[in-house]
């Protein structure tokens, strides 16, 4: 109990966006994204923060390893008919690849986690398809959504769910998407958007996790966004399903 008052104190921080701009830059409302898509709470010591994440069943969640990595408190937040609701975590598994200091080092890191739910999640909420897609091409435009700021660096611009469209570009990568506002009008991710999914264009299934951004001026959100390949990961994905659902 004192785990979950611990992760809703973390929300104090979190209101209602009072525009209609998320991720960073013009965006729209999250719509039937919704229904695959989760928020997390996460404490590590007497820091919190939040993510995203991706529902694979009503008991597991596909999110950013950074977002799982250290956390000594880890939740889903639900808030359905303003009824707010907290899932405590129970278990994880993190690609074995991630490197939590990889922007640092500059290392190869797969970015990539998935977490069990000590009950399942309502019946409102249904599991992502999952892309196989091994690559992508220059231009490819993809649906991304997220629960993250709406303004860097204000933390109550944060907590609805919005989506926008990016378009990949270079470098191409057999692990990562590189992607930008095509249109080059400020729109990427920003903090909380780590672990949310980067659709298809036709939001039919989900080709990346979101793991990281950076803006223009030595800023963080809004100009590149990066994602981890769903596709390549697909075997590993497959695997740690099994091994939290036995």
């Amino acid at each position: 109990m004192k785990s979950v008052r611990l992760l809703l104190a973390s929300l104090c921080l979190l209101s209602i966006p009072a525009t209609s701009w998320a991720l960073v830059g013009p965006s729209q409302d999250g719509g039937g994204l919704g229904a695959h898509t989760v928020m997390l709470l996460k404490r590590s010591g007497k820091a919190s923060g939040f993510c995203t994440g991706v529902v694979l069943t009503r008991e597991i969640v596909l999110t950013a390893g950074h977002c799982a990595h250290g956390a000594s408190d880890l939740a889903v937040y639900l808030n359905e008919g303003g009824a707010p609701t907290v899932i405590p975590i129970n278990g994880s598994v993190i690609h074995p690849e991630f490197r939590a200091d990889a922007i640092k080092t500059r290392q190869r890191s797969i970015d990539l986690a998935l977490v069990r739910l000590s009950k399942p999640l309502p019946a409102s909420l249904s599991p992502a398809r999952l892309s196989s897609r091994q690559s992508v091409s220059t231009g490819d435009t993809f649906r991304i959504a997220g629960f993250g700021l709406t303004r860097e660096g204000d933390g109550r611009s944060a907590g609805t769910l919005r989506s926008g469209t990016i378009a990949a570009r270079a470098p191409l990568s057999s692990i990562l998407l590189w992607a930008e506002d095509p249109r080059h009008g400020g729109f990427g991710a920003c903090t909380g958007d780590s672990g949310g999914p980067i659709f298809s264009e036709d939001g039919s299934e989900v080709v990346a996790v979101t793991v990281w951004s950076r803006g223009s001026g030595g800023k963080q959100c809004g100009e590149l966004t990066q994602g981890a390949l769903i596709g390549p990961q697909r075997g590993w994905i497959d695997q740690a399903l099994t091994r939290l659902t036995r």
